[in-house]
């Protein structure tokens, strides 16, 4: 795609995998730290309902999901298996070693690959990615590198406005809520039923 423009809506179609950051992305950015006994810390963190949905949605229609994030979190690895995420990669200062072994797993392209950002740690990735999407609240560098920006912020529906967003450009977006929807869908059922580590 080097050298070549292409719109939003065309850059969706293409999107096999779906990636994003966590903290400002799927949650509003605050890490609230709890000090507890002997040192130990409990990190809070909190995550969209509608971003929860969302993803559901997006693996009806088949896009593979991941987060790739800077910070290491029990939260965020909770997260991840309640919404059994394929790509959980956490501790990366260097996003784009994510993004090489993703590229690897899945046997797709670049072009293939969307990913929602934040920050500037996203840009090396925003750079490259066939998609790049910045949530409303990102920084202006970010924003200024994506090919679409989220109506809502981080935290509060941003990740479902990409899904949304990528969905509506393929035409399956009515159809996949229709089949989320329909009580005899077993992937329905089992979609985000996590509580938490019970």
């Amino acid at each position: 795609m080097s050298g070549m423009s292409f719109t939003a809506e065309e850059r969706a179609r293409r999107v096999k995998v779906l990636l994003f950051d966590v903290d400002g992305v799927l949650t509003n950015g605050d890490i609230t730290i709890i000090p507890g006994e002997g040192g130990k810390a409990t990190e809070v963190k909190s995550f969209s309902a509608h971003d929860g949905m969302g993803i559901s949605l997006a693996r009806l229609a088949g896009i593979k999901l991941g987060f790739v994030t800077k910070r290491n979190s029990q939260v965020v690895a909770i997260r991840a298996r309640d919404l059994k995420i394929e790509h959980v990669y956490q501790g990366q200062a260097h996003k784009l070693d994510a993004i090489k072994q993703i590229l690897a797993e899945e046997k797709c392209t670049l072009e293939e690959i969307a990913y929602v950002g934040d920050d500037i740690i996203d840009l090396p990735v925003m750079r490259v990615v066939g998609f790049a999407i910045a949530s409303a609240n990102a920084r202006a560098q970010v924003k200024a590198a994506a090919q679409y920006t989220t109506q809502m912020p981080g935290g509060q529906g941003a990740g479902r406005d990409a899904i949304d967003f990528i969905l509506t450009a393929r035409g399956v977006l009515e159809s996949t809520i229709e089949a989320y929807l329909d009580a005899e869908n077993p992937e329905a059922r089992k979609a985000d039923i996590g509580v938490g580590n019970m």
